[in-house]
């Protein structure tokens, strides 16, 4: 890495959730949602993208919009599924066709169907190619005993051959929708060359919650957020549970559309159940993603919660493992995401990288918070990313804990915080959320961002900082310097 990268990998303004990461041409391309600060829906934004160099992923270049949703025709010839709903484009995903154009997949609005648009180049831009349908013409998702299409996943197998994989996981959602679906989770088909048509009728791969019962899935059964990748000659469908926090696998040794098992978790925007621990550690919220080889390694991407809402997501990323076996073991979310190394112990950290934070009681899903003032939260001055928006932790409370990992230390002596607070406290520092704190600095009230110091305690070696605000106030916290 040219310079450290942090979780969330791209700048604090931008909010691309549903990540779907792809290499082409020896450069990582991020294709997702676009969700808006401050939004009341999801993805009420145009899809954009952005794209490192395989070898460089500090180096993230903005690529610009790559498609509207005004592009859609259906965005003048379905009505809006409920009135109060916005026009939306929801998670994408883009394959190389055969014919070497890129293709980009997508569901328009929640009125179960898939459309396609199609570029030369894989930074678009995207023009409108039309809707997957059955070979008559029917649209997909529109033939009385089609599966609710929504969140597709694509992809072009070695030998040429274009499977496409889709589904919901609540039938009472679908229903609501007009989708009279009994047997949910994800159904594979396999289109034709032209990238649209169906070849062959759609097979279901795994459960949802509605058949999953009794199934090694159960616990773990498909909700949404269907993606594809394959890797040493295995197929490995990448889903979001049941569970909503939580990324999941399967993988099948038999082909693209049979033989998938259950393979385990691989991300939770909340860390939980990484090592066991079923005690969420930040504010947690749906998750979609993938995984993709990169230079040789693999990483997972997800996405964590900010501002009180599931509305404005934001992209994280950690390198993952496969065993000799291929499987994948379950990594924890940290503020050193694609950094390939612990941060370095000195220096000027932004309060946004937090990759645990939580209230004196815990953390809980995000749309579970029912008094924003007594949780703190990630949130950003200004809406316009044009202005340059700064990003910070706001709201931190008596006991609130804001943690990062990891940082290798080399006997560190100061610690310094950027605060707002209105009343006098004590920000406690530790190097492990329950020992005792390595330092205590003394913050007094202010009305502008203002910093305060305090000796710290000298370590040697990799450890998490851990931030604990004590006060009959509160705090918003911008920034911490090592020294």
């Amino acid at each position: 890495m040219k310079s450290q990268v942090f979780n969330p990998y791209l700048p604090s303004w931008e909010y691309i959730p549903d990540g779907e990461p792809h290499v082409f041409n020896n450069r990582l391309y991020i294709y997702g949602s676009h969700d808006r600060f401050n939004g009341t829906l999801y993805c009420l934004n145009d899809y954009v993208c952005w794209s490192a160099p395989i070898d460089d992923l500090s180096d993230w270049r903005y690529e610009g919009v790559i498609y509207r949703r005004e592009q859609d025709p259906n965005f003048s010839i379905y009505p809006k599924p409920m009135e109060w709903m916005e026009r939306a484009l929801y998670a994408p995903d883009v394959t190389r066709g055969p014919d070497g154009r890129y293709y980009l997949y997508y569901a328009f609005d929640f009125v179960g169907v898939i459309s396609v648009a199609v570029a030369d180049h894989p930074e678009g831009p995207f023009a409108f190619y039309g809707d997957v349908h059955h070979k008559d013409g029917t649209v997909y998702g529109k033939r009385p005993g089609d599966e609710f299409a929504f969140d597709p996943g694509i992809l072009t197998d070695d030998d040429g051959r274009v499977w496409l994989y889709s589904g919901f996981g609540s039938a009472e959602i679908c229903r609501m929708m007009g989708n009279e679906t009994t047997e949910t989770g994800c159904d594979c088909i396999e289109l034709e060359a032209d990238m649209i048509t169906i070849k062959t009728e759609a097979v279901k791969i795994i459960p949802g919650r509605a058949n999953g019962t009794g199934t090694p899935f159960e616990g773990h059964e498909f909700y949404e957020a269907s993606s594809i990748r394959k890797f040493n000659g295995k197929y490995y469908f990448i889903y979001s549970s049941m569970l909503s926090h939580e990324l999941a696998y399967a993988v099948s040794t038999e082909g693209p559309n049979r033989g998938y098992v259950y393979g385990g978790s691989l991300h939770s925007n909340g860390n939980i159940g990484y090592q066991g621990n079923q005690i969420a550690q930040c504010y947690w919220g749906n998750n979609h993603g993938s995984i993709e080889r990169v230079n040789g390694k693999y990483y997972v991407f997800g996405h964590r919660q900010t501002n009180y809402t599931e509305f404005s997501r934001q992209g994280i990323a950690e390198e993952i493992h496969m065993d000799e076996n291929g499987h994948f073991a379950m990594m924890e979310m940290t503020s050193c995401g694609l950094n390939g190394a612990p941060l370095k112990g000195c220096g000027t950290y932004e309060a946004r990288i937090a990759c645990v934070l939580k209230a004196k009681e815990g953390a809980c899903k995000i749309t579970e918070i029912k008094d924003k003032h007594t949780h703190p939260s990630f949130t950003q001055t200004g809406e316009d990313r044009m202005c340059d928006p700064d990003q910070y932790i706001c709201h931190l409370n008596d006991g609130s804990v804001a943690g990062f990992k990891y940082f290798l230390f080399n006997n560190p002596t100061k610690i310094t915080i950027k605060v707002k607070a209105d009343a006098e406290g004590i920000m406690e520092v530790r190097y492990d959320e329950k020992s005792t704190p390595a330092a205590c600095i003394q913050v007094y009230p202010s009305t502008t961002r203002t910093e305060f110091s305090a000796n710290i305690l000298p370590v040697n070696g990799v450890y998490p900082l851990y931030f604990t605000w004590n006060s009959l106030g509160r705090t918003d916290f911008f920034s911490f310097t090592i020294e």
